[in-house]
């Protein structure tokens, strides 16, 4: 996959949030993730993030949206349930793109709204998780850039198998076996 991507939260003030981002901003494979105006007790967030992010990727921290410095390309793009948002589904991502959700109980900004280049809307009948949100953006991000090819007609995998029988990894092996 070309190009890359950050993830990261205006106002967030929930650690555990923070943290839960951060650990699927890796998982992902986020080149770095963010926040603007964030709870300044990141001691939780580390507690989330049990893939030790921090010791992976950049972990940036401004006070306000106009402190935020994104490298030369990369297209700021709004999370935001607004009827003016384009539903993620139809969403065409950019190469270079730095997602931003709002906090908990609230909306982005309109100063962050206003520096946006494209603002997407995950169609639910009402606002999620920021942790959650921003894991839909990642894997939909994921998948429509990935070079997965399109789904079978008929439920089950792309060779028309159903199911394969389940072999555990080593490290889910029960004693003993």
């Amino acid at each position: 996959m070309r190009g890359f991507f950050a993830i990261g939260s205006e106002r967030i003030s929930k650690p555990m949030n923070l943290g839960a981002l951060m650990r699927t901003g890796h998982a992902f494979g986020a080149s770095f993730v963010f926040s603007i105006d964030a709870e300044r007790n990141l001691k939780e967030a580390y507690a989330a993030d049990t893939s030790k992010s921090a010791g992976q990727i950049p972990y940036y921290q401004w006070d306000s949206i106009d402190e935020m410095q994104l490298p030369k390309g990369c297209q700021l793009v709004g999370v935001e349930l607004t009827d003016e948002a384009v539903e993620l589904p139809v969403f065409r991502h950019p190469p270079q793109a730095a997602y931003i959700l709002g906090p908990e109980k609230g909306n982005l900004s309109a100063v962050a709204i206003e520096r946006c280049a494209h603002v997407v809307k995950i169609p639910t009948r009402f606002c999620i998780n920021v942790s959650l949100a921003g894991a839909l953006v990642m894997y939909d991000r994921h998948l429509s850039m990935g070079g997965y090819g399109p789904r079978p007609i008929m439920p089950g995998g792309p060779d028309g198998s159903r199911r394969r029988k389940h072999v555990p990894g080593p490290d889910r092996m029960k004693p003993g076996s």
